[in-house]
């Protein structure tokens, strides 16, 4: 029973990390890869006691750029059950095109640049009904040698696919191995997916599942998770203060993995602007939204 609560808790603490690029900068520079914000609620959005509920977003900054006011790329956004130990996971497409609050219609990442992350929780929580407690920003780089660090990764991919500028020769279809920028291309890569947007949105899940996987098969070996979650709290930029991050830990630390669920937010495609976007189905957002709020589960996508 220790060794399952054990695997449990790293588990989904490798999913949230993970989602984040493991939120780690460079040691001794300051936030230059990675936040954790407190999302200043607006008000109007209800959601249940029990679910703490994190957007986590892959900031598209460039070298010398504030990574919280640039347009957004990655959106997951992630609900743990206190009480239950369950988890889910609402891929939001990125160029999903949406009312931003203050702003008018824009695509959804474009919150981040216009109000940084309290604006984009705003805008999220007006969509799927959900407005998160946190929001997680950080750039990819990271994230590419955290799954370095960690051995890579495995995933199953469900079709074959390229890209001329992030992977030429492309992933096969099936089991394949990902080092740190295959996993970084594989969860970015969207102009030759079929599904576009909602492809990759997918295939960020398939990421994470990835790293669950590697992080459970590595628990017998010493240090392995103590190192990664050292360096996590050494360099963690946050306004947030230690009993809050470790209530936050803690909430991570229960969930279940056998309790884990997630969808992405469907729609369609449009050219507004001159600009190829995302129609989202609010319908269908706001039905992942309710079935989740009060037990951070969905039934069905």
């Amino acid at each position: 029973m220790a060794r399952l609560r054990r695997w449990a808790r790293t588990t989904v603490l490798a999913v949230v990390l993970a989602t984040v690029g493991l939120v780690v900068p460079d040691a001794g520079v300051a936030s230059t890869q990675a936040a954790l914000v407190k999302v200043q609620h607006a008000g109007g959005v209800s959601v249940g006691p029990d679910v703490v509920w994190i957007l986590a977003v892959g900031s598209d900054a460039r070298p010398g750029e504030d990574m919280l006011r640039v347009r957004g790329d990655a959106l997951q956004l992630v609900g743990m059950n206190t009480r239950t130990g369950a988890a889910t996971s609402i891929g939001i497409p990125r160029d999903s095109y949406v009312s931003i609050p203050g702003v008018g219609s824009n695509r959804i990442n474009a919150a981040l640049y216009y109000g940084g992350p309290q604006l984009l929780g705003r805008t999220v929580g007006e969509l799927v009904g959900i407005e998160p407690d946190y929001v997680f920003v950080t750039r990819f780089p990271f994230f590419e040698d955290m799954v370095d660090d960690i051995g890579g990764i495995t995933v199953r991919n469900p079709r074959a696919f390229s890209d001329e500028n992030l992977k030429p020769l492309g992933f096969e279809q099936g089991r394949i191995r990902l080092n740190g920028y295959g996993a970084m291309a594989f969860a970015r890569v969207r102009k030759t997916l079929p599904g576009g947007d909602f492809d990759r949105s997918a295939n960020q899940q398939i990421v994470l599942a990835g790293i669950q996987a590697k992080i459970a098969d590595n628990l017998g070996t010493r240090g392995f998770v103590e190192k990664g979650v050292l360096s996590v709290m050494k360099h963690l930029h946050t306004d947030l203060g230690p009993g809050e991050l470790f209530a936050l830990a803690h909430v991570v630390a229960n969930v279940d993995p056998r309790k884990i669920t997630g969808c992405v937010v469907t729609g369609g495609i449009a050219t507004i602007g001159g600009a190829s976007v995302v129609t989202p189905n609010v319908a269908d957002a706001r039905r992942y939204g309710r079935d989740a709020r009060k037990d951070a589960v969905i039934s069905r996508c």
